[in-house]
C-alpha cells in the first residue's frame, strides 16, 4: 500500500534496527506487550526468517526512509492442527499514533493473511486503559472472543488480555 505520505512494504533485514528500536520503546515504557526485556536484533532476524519460511506476512510501515512501524502475523499455537491460525502484532513509533498508520498495517497484514490461506486471525491485546487497539481491530471485523483477567504482571500491576478473532474463511467455505 502507498499513500502520499509513505508505504507499507515486506520489512527486510536493513529494517530489523528500526523495529528493535520501536518495540523496546514498548517493552521499557508499557504494558501493550508482556516482554521485559527487550529482545536483540537478532531475535528480529530470526523472525523475519520464520515468518517468511511459513510464507506469513511481516510488514513496515516507512514515511520518508524512516520505517515508523510494523505489524506481523505469527503462529497462534505451535500444534499442527493451529497452522491455520495466527496472531496479530502491530507496533508504531512514539508520535505516529492515531495518523492512519495502524489502519494501514493492519489491512494490508490481512490482505496479506488471507493471501496465504490464513483463515483465522486472533488479536491478543493488553488492557493498557486506551481502547484504540480494540477499536482498530473491530473496524476490521474482528470480534470480542473472551478476557483474560489478570495474566501479565508487570511495571506493579495486574494487567487482563482482551481477546479478539477475525474470520478470514472465504464464502462458501
Amino acid at each position: 500500500m502507498s499513500t502520499r505520505e509513505g508505504v507499507v512494504r515486506p520489512a527486510g533485514a536493513g529494517d530489523l534496527d528500526r523495529i528493535a528500536e520501536i518495540f523496546s520503546h514498548y517493552v521499557i515504557s508499557g504494558v501493550s506487550t508482556f516482554e521485559e526485556v527487550p529482545p536483540v536484533v537478532e531475535h528480529w532476524r530470526q523472525r523475519l526468517d520464520d515468518l517468511a519460511d511459513r510464507r506469513l506476512p511481516f510488514l513496515v510501515a516507512e514515511v520518508g526512509g524512516e520505517v515508523i512501524g510494523y505489524a506481523y502475523a505469527g503462529p497462534w499455537r505451535p500444534k499442527p492442527a493451529y497452522r491455520h491460525t495466527v496472531e496479530d502484532t502491530i507496533y508504531l513509533a512514539p508520535g505516529w499514533t492515531g495518523r492512519g498508520w495502524g489502519r494501514a498495517l493492519l489491512g494490508a497484514l490481512l490482505a496479506g493473511c488471507a493471501h496465504t490461506g490464513v483463515r483465522q486471525v486472533i488479536a491478543v491485546i493488553a488492557d493498557t486503559g486506551d481502547d484504540a487497539s480494540v477499536a482498530l481491530h473491530r473496524a476490521f471485523g474482528f470480534t470480542h472472543a473472551g478476557r483474560l483477567g489478570g495474566v501479565g504482571h508487570k511495571h506493579g500491576r495486574w494487567i487482563d488480555t482482551t481477546l479478539m478473532q477475525c474470520d478470514l474463511t472465504p464464502a462458501g467455505d
